[in-house]
């Protein structure tokens, strides 16, 4: 007798829909498993035979043939057991049900019977939509992920009698619930604000045009100075996730595991912040089966490098082009893989491998050798794609023995919001620009217009600091978030002043 039942796979970010055809016939007692599996898949027939057993079914006598389809796409990791269990229970008679053409099944089986968490719910739930079935039966940890798409009735079930029974009931039970706008109203709280910062106020002010138009930010400075700090509390102004976004950040999340039972979505910008002895691999993904990286896993949100000098040379300059695309291709003999990686990049530094370079209370105990090779740690080209440069001095014992509370986070990011507001409307039809820093260059010429005396501040200063093409475009873009936040529609002089200022002190840095 044969069955066919529907489940799903990942490969990348996206799913695709797994036909899993189970043949029970005569012969000597054997389960053979075809379609390209992997080790866990093979595995999962001792692990399926003993689930079948232990919740209460008989299993067949008999040679049983599993088919994977796509035969030619290797299949990986446990989440077929649950399907592959159902379709034997059904090829061998011992249920009856008229749903297995309307319904997929994804799960992990104990040997006890009962159904595990698996990664990757999202986007299979995404692809079952979209391929027209009626609903999909997921483990009891994973319900709350897949309920966010709507026109698809999830289903959680803990156990594999659980399974059968909702199989073979005449009417179905009701669909398992997620109410998107509670989770996205429930979660817009952070538990660090602005106000706690003492002084550094222009860092501050750099961190409010960086957030506002979604700029790279570096911030340098002495050690204890408060650039972590500064750093930490960045989720607290980053406008809200739209639920586009929230989608596809979880679905980065659901593959890589890294969502956490019953949780349903990302509604919080991503804040990641990967240790300085991260592989490339680790930041930018890879693996023989390719996983997101760290990069990736910050989409739409914020990856934050501290001590950024003390991260390889190779990993750093990896992030070069994630930065300019927006995405990244892992190239494997089986095929390419791309994850999206839409990401703020801020990263702290010192200034010297001691860190009290410049400092006016404390000496640099650096030679001018070994504070050269500390900075060329940073290419020029990495650095050209970081569109603000700003320093973070020591904080004066006023400033930190004060008992008034800085600007809070609050109104900080009304006006960020304000300004996201005003390049929503203006890159209303643009498909791949959705705010200044994602500018291309027809649109830098199209909005970033300046007059005669701003144009010509422009060039003395590329003439005089020695700025790349790079560095101009980068300009002109935090100029124009300069602008936005100032609500003034053309580009004056000091907006441009101000941009400049974020990278000049970069250049006398590094000269």
């Amino acid at each position: 007798m044969l069955a066919t039942v529907f489940s799903g796979a990942v490969y990348g970010v996206d799913a695709y829909r797994v036909e899993i055809e189970v043949n029970a016939g005569r012969g000597d007692p054997q389960i053979i498993v075809v379609g390209l599996p992997d080790a866990a898949v093979r595995e999962s027939r001792d692990r399926v035979h003993t689930a079948i057993l232990n919740a209460g079914f008989k299993p067949h006598i008999g040679k049983q043939v599993i088919n994977l389809a796509p035969a030619d796409i290797k299949k990986e990791g446990p989440v077929f057991d649950l399907p592959i269990a159902v379709g034997m229970l059904a090829a061998s008679g011992e249920i009856e049900t008229d749903k297995l053409d309307r319904y997929a099944m994804i799960g992990e089986l104990a040997l006890s019977g009962e159904v595990r968490s698996v990664k990757g719910v999202l986007p299979i739930a995404l692809r079952c939509r979209d391929a027209g079935l009626t609903g999909l039966l997921v483990p009891t940890e994973n319900a709350e992920e897949a309920a966010v798409v709507k026109g698809l009735d999830v289903h959680p079930v803990a156990s594999l009698r659980e399974a059968t029974n909702f199989l073979e009931a005449a009417s179905g039970a009701t669909p398992f619930h997620v109410d998107t706008d509670t989770l996205f109203n429930s979660n817009d709280h952070h538990a660090t604000d602005y106000a706690e910062v003492k002084g550094q106020e222009q860092a501050k002010r750099a961190i409010e045009v960086a957030v506002a138009g979604g700029h790279n930010c570096l911030m340098i400075g002495s050690p204890g100075t408060g650039k972590s700090m500064l750093a930490k509390r960045l989720p607290s102004i980053l406008p809200a996730m739209t639920l586009e976004e929230a989608l596809q950040a979880t679905n980065i999340h659901s593959i890589s595991g890294t969502l956490g039972a019953h949780r349903a979505l990302i509604t919080q910008r991503p804040f990641r912040s990967p240790h300085h002895t991260i592989s490339d691999a680790g930041l930018l993904g890879g693996g023989t089966h390719p996983a997101p990286g760290e990069v990736s896993l910050a989409h739409h949100g914020v990856l934050f490098l501290d001590e950024l000098p003390e991260f390889r040379r190779n990993v750093l300059e990896v992030l070069r082009q994630p930065l300019e695309d927006g995405h990244v291709t892992i190239s494997r003999a089986s095929g390419s893989v791309t994850f999206p990686c839409r990401f703020m990049l801020v990263a702290a530094m010192n200034p010297c491998p001691c860190g009290f370079y410049g400092d006016p209370k404390r000496d640099c105990r650096c030679t001018d050798a070994h504070i050269h090779k500390y900075r060329n740690k940073i290419s020029g080209p990495l650095l050209d794609r970081i569109d603000i440069h700003v320093e973070v001095p020591p904080i004066s014992h006023d400033d930190l023995m004060s008992l008034e509370e800085g600007e809070p986070s609050a109104a900080i990011r009304e006006r960020a919001i304000d300004a996201r507001h005003i390049q929503q409307e203006r890159f209303a039809q643009a498909e791949q620009t959705h705010c200044n820093a994602n500018m291309s260059q027809k649109e830098i010429r199209e909005h970033c217009r300046m007059n005669n005396d701003t144009q010509q501040l422009l060039r003395s200063a590329i003439n005089e600091l020695n700025f790349s093409a790079r560095a101009y475009d980068r300009i002109l873009k935090v100029a124009r978030t300069i602008a936005d936040l100032a609500q003034s529609e053309s580009i004056e002089i000091d907006h441009v002043g101000e941009a400049i200022q974020y990278r000049t002190l970069d250049r006398q840095l590094w000269s």
